[in-house]
């Protein structure tokens, strides 16, 4: 299990800036997951709602207004290039 997120800021579309509990940071392109979605990742199309990103300290991972979210062990993947453990 890898470190949770403290903190996020949307960069450009559909990426990321995460600051992870560990003192890391990265950026996560989370294109893959909205591109072309048609379920609830499918909102975060618009600029407006993906720059709407907030970080839930209790689950450490991030999460916009419509529920959407994203497991924290990916995104610190996404963010450093890894991959986790299987």
């Amino acid at each position: 299990m890898y470190p949770r997120i403290v903190a996020a800021n949307p960069k450009s579309a559909f990426v990321v800036n995460l600051t992870f509990a560990d003192g890391s940071r990265g950026s996560a392109d989370l294109s893959r997951w909205i591109v072309e979605s048609k379920g609830v990742f499918a909102a975060l199309r618009d600029p407006a709602v993906f720059a709407q990103v907030e970080v839930d300290h209790d689950a450490g991972t991030i999460v916009w207004p419509n529920g959407a979210d994203l497991d924290p062990d990916v995104l610190y993947e996404l963010a450093h290039g890894v991959r986790t453990p299987s």
